[in-house]
């Protein structure tokens, strides 16, 4: 479901340069993997060595699994005395340290490390050099010894610059239609890219630290809260103003710094070990949840503003990544959905959990409520819409009322319309689809498109429908006339048609 893309297209090499220009404030980290071995320049640790360790030991040797006895995360734990390394580290004698004996061993051999099962190349000669020369130098630490290294690698990252032209089809993984319906916003890599639904032109890019936004919407003061990250490495929700700050012109196309630019990033709420893959708010914009790959459910308390935003101990409420999320009108009901096969109830109010669905018996990828809180809706890997009865107080059956075979594969996202009852889904059969919310009976087949549909989303007024695949094709439909695309265009920067 997680998959990364973008379409190759060819623009002319001053574009690129002034969008790289208008990005200098951030340019991209540079890491151990991008330095050769200098004797001359003696190695930092936080730079130079902690990222390989990142990146080819942390899996095994973290605070959790400490493989061999040994926890990596910390340089305080690294050096400590008792993991099956004998020696691990030996200062200043790379020969007789047990890290560099492991990483040296042949290709094949069960005890090399990173170990065969799990990295089939043993790690490249340049990487090892590298290590031989901290050792060397002493193996000291230029940061807080007992300081988490995941935590210090990330606050260090600097993301790199959205391409000027795509090399390839970019994923859209979430779109939402503007508070005045007249654009819609579209998810890009490092980026967010809005476009004008009159004439499906490219208006504005807005550069963010997140790789991928997986879920977007706008609050009732018109600001846009984004759940995104950068998978296996970090995830974040923040709040952004698109038409804050001052956005150079590049090309016709306004480019705005939603990294650096604290008038266009009004927030960061919260930054995560992985990435946070769904949202949802209060009708009145005072309460935000989303769920990400961490299992956990964060509710933030927004009614003081985004500054103060105050965030409840996170929900652990399922087994598994949480897909979706949905707060019900009353706002003490947060509906979710994970990839552990279920939907779930959760009382904000009580703190527990007083209602688990699983007739699905696969992942289950979206979840909705309707408007009076008394049916929940869910769609997953099994192509279904189920539509169940709400445990409320303690009451109702909780049982399913019917389901409808939706999608000939995957429903990859669910959504309701605010304005009508109507529920909105997309799928792996490249198709997104309107159902009526009360009968289940389908309302429209919004086809047309060539690859899988990772995102559908309504207008506020509740008249268009827009979706969004995975080779970055957008569609727009009027719910009036769903036969034909109002509009149809690519929302990979360089590939508009």
């Amino acid at each position: 479901m997680l998959r990364s893309r973008y379409c190759l297209c060819v623009l002319c090499a001053a574009v690129a340069l002034a969008l790289a220009a208008v990005f200098l404030a951030a340019p991209p980290s540079a890491t151990a993997q991008d330095k050769p071995a200098d004797a001359k320049k003696k190695l930092s640790f936080i730079d130079d060595i902690a990222p390989i360790f990142k990146e080819n030991c942390f899996a095994c040797h973290d605070g959790k699994k400490k493989k061999g006895g040994l926890d990596m995360t910390t340089y305080e734990a690294m050096r400590k005395p008792g993991n099956t390394f004998e020696d691990c580290i030996t200062d200043k004698n790379p020969a007789e340290s047990g890290l560099v004996e492991r990483l040296k061993l042949a290709k094949a051999h069960a005890k090399r490390m990173p170990p065969p099962k799990e990295s089939p190349e043993p790690l490249p000669k340049e990487k090892i050099a590298l290590i031989e020369q901290w050792i060397t130098e002493g193996a000291e630490c230029d940061v807080d010894k007992k300081g988490d290294l995941l935590k210090e690698l990330r606050a260090r990252w600097k993301p790199p610059a959205p391409p000027a032209v795509y090399p390839r089809p970019a994923l859209v993984n979430s779109l939402a239609f503007t508070p005045d319906n007249a654009k819609v916003v579209v998810s890009g890599h490092h980026e967010l890219t809005v476009w004008n639904v009159e004439s499906a032109k490219l208006e504005k890019r807005i550069y963010t630290r997140a790789e991928r936004a997986y879920a977007m919407l706008f609050l009732p003061d018109g600001k846009l809260a984004v759940a995104g990250g950068r998978p296996g490495q970090e995830g974040d929700v923040c709040i952004y103003d698109i038409d804050g700050g001052k956005p150079a012109d590049v090309g016709g196309v306004a480019v705005s710094d939603g990294v650096n630019d604290k008038a266009v990033l009004l927030s960061r709420l919260v930054a995560t070990e992985d990435s946070i893959l769904c949202l949802t708010a209060s009708a009145d914009g005072k309460k935000l949840a989303a769920g990400g790959c961490d299992r956990l459910v964060r509710v933030w308390d927004l009614s003081g503003g985004y500054a103060a935003a105050k965030m409840d101990t996170p929900i652990e409420n399922h087994a598994d990544w949480v897909l979706a999320v949905a707060l019900a009108p009353d706002g003490k009901h947060l509906f979710t959905s994970s990839r552990d096969k279920t939907a779930k109830v959760y009382d904000l109010t009580t703190r527990e959990s007083v209602q688990t669905f699983g007739d699905h018996q696969q992942p289950v990828y979206g979840v909705a409520v309707k408007g009076d809180g008394k049916l929940g809706y869910s769609v997953g890997e099994d192509g279904q819409l189920r539509t169940w009865n709400v445990i409320i107080d303690g009451k109702g059956e909780g049982k399913q009322v019917r389901n409808v075979g939706a999608h000939g594969k995957a429903a990859l996202k669910l959504v309701m319309n605010p304005k009508q009852p109507l529920l909105g889904t997309c799928g792996a059969d490249n198709t997104a689809k309107v159902w009526n919310a009360d009968s289940g009976a389908a309302v429209a087949t919004l086809g047309g498109h060539t690859d899988q549909v990772f995102a559908v989303a309504f207008s506020p007024d509740g008249t268009l429908v827009a979706s969004g695949s995975y080779n970055g094709e957008v569609k727009l439909w009027k719910l009036a006339d769903p036969k034909m695309p109002l509009k149809a265009f690519n929302a990979t920067p360089g590939a508009e048609k």
